[in-house]
């Protein structure tokens, strides 16, 4: 396609004018399609259905009846499950309940009410007027920075680069100021872009020199088995910090949440000794135990972690389709005009889309006005803000194809819209 930028104002206005009439039909459809948040469809929880059969006995392997009290940190049986699966140590890991996140609000909450590694808990220095900091790769994932937000962390954006964070700039700054305690990272097919950290940033990240002796990497691994065209290596990032003197520098994060049920899934955490004995002492204090039945029931219905493997093959193939479309549609309507630049992920659950500068709320209010739900424009960076107003997120899993092609359709139509406006704006309407 032609560049717009090279059309002549007289071009751009009927260009304009035939998208908005086109888009007056769609408004007149009274549609009501939602891409905002990446949930598993209906015919992806079908396939995990079998869980909800009844279990053929309650007893683990040493005689302990799952249905009781107790076994704070998870039981043995799941634990060697997903440690198989993650290449990681049983010892390492806590099972919780069905929300990674909430394992992540807890932990940070756990480290701003009582510290860790002997350091001053994070909130003397909010109450001494100098909170805590943490660098937050954007785009990325709204939610790490809520719970930011709401514990009065403070947040510095740093560029997601195709490899992983800009390391350049990460490890000036945490080298500078010893109030940047953390990094979040979504190191497979992050939320939103797709981006897969490479071996270098991750060794990079695991070694580097940080000016506070209690930085800690918040490693939010969502995405670890969700390889939709291909399977994407990781380097173990335990091992790398390891090797490097930092055992506790890592906390890592996983849950069944986009496997099987994310209202009924598991989900852990693994650390070093020293992070995992803090977590528990907090933890004890909270509850006797997570539900040992639904890990036995993960256990029981996966047995092994290439049953697991096989049944994200099943999960893929559901996927596949809608991200074909998506890529379909923004190829056809928006390559080579100039109006947008997109990922396209090998696997996870979004896709990441840059419209012009100053064009992505006027993007998503078009296109609620036609009837199609995006994530409100800046949810992928601290705040809301996103200083280009340039970044959309993309959630294709939940509609089915025929209402994910009507939905596309009308993004990329106000994706034009939007650009052309500013086009004509900015450069003959000074």
């Amino acid at each position: 396609m032609t560049p717009i930028n090279n059309y002549t104002q007289e071009e751009l206005t009927k260009e304009l004018q035939k998208a908005k009439e086109e888009y007056a039909s769609y408004q007149r459809q009274n549609l009501n399609l939602n891409l905002t948040r990446g949930k598993p469809s209906p015919s992806q929880l079908d396939l995990s259905n079998d869980l909800l059969k009844e279990m053929d006995g309650y007893l683990l392997e040493d005689g302990t009846d799952a249905r009781n009290y107790g076994i704070l940190d998870g039981i043995p049986e799941c634990k060697r499950l997903f440690a198989q699966l993650l290449g990681l140590k049983e010892e390492a890991l806590i099972i919780g309940g069905n929300s990674s996140l909430n394992l992540m609000f807890d932990t940070l909450s756990s480290l701003c009410l009582f510290g860790t590694g002997g350091e001053k808990p994070w909130i003397y220095y909010s109450l001494n007027g100098t909170p805590v900091k943490f660098l937050c790769p954007v785009p990325g994932y709204d939610r790490h920075f809520t719970c930011c937000e709401e514990l009065g962390i403070e947040m510095i954006p740093v560029p997601l680069l195709d490899d992983g964070p800009d390391m350049e700039q990460v490890k000036k700054l945490v080298k500078a100021d010893p109030l940047i305690k953390g990094i979040w990272c979504v190191p497979l097919h992050s939320n939103p872009s797709g981006v897969c950290y490479s071996d270098e940033v991750v060794s990079m990240l695991a070694s580097m020199e940080t000016a506070a002796p209690d930085f800690r990497i918040f490693w939010d691994n969502a995405y670890g088995v969700h390889h939709v065209y291909e399977e994407v290596p990781l380097k173990n990032i335990f091992e790398e910090c390891q090797v490097a003197g930092y055992p506790e520098r890592v906390y890592y994060f996983f849950s069944t949440s986009k496997i099987t049920f994310p209202g009924a899934g598991v989900a852990l955490v693994a650390s070093g000794p020293s992070n995992i004995a803090e977590l528990k002492k907090h933890m004890s204090a909270q509850t006797i135990g997570h539900d040992k039945v639904n890990q036995l029931r993960h256990v029981k219905y996966f047995k092994t972690p290439e049953n697991i493997r096989l049944h994200m093959g099943e999960l893929a193939k559901q996927l596949r389709p809608k991200f074909d479309l998506v890529e379909t549609w923004l190829d056809r309507e928006l390559r080579g005009t100039g109006l947008a630049d997109w990922t396209s992920p090998k696997g996870g659950y979004f896709v990441s889309v840059n419209t012009l500068p100053h064009c992505a709320r006027r993007t998503v209010q078009l296109a609620k006005e036609a009837g199609v739900v995006l994530t409100k424009a800046g949810a992928t960076y601290p705040y809301g803000k996103d200083e280009a107003d340039s970044n959309i997120r993309i959630a294709p899993s939940y509609p089915n194809l025929d209402e994910l092609e009507t939905a596309m359709k009308i993004f990329t139509l106000c994706v034009k819209i939007a650009g052309v406006e500013n086009i004509l704006e900015t450069k003959y309407n000074h």
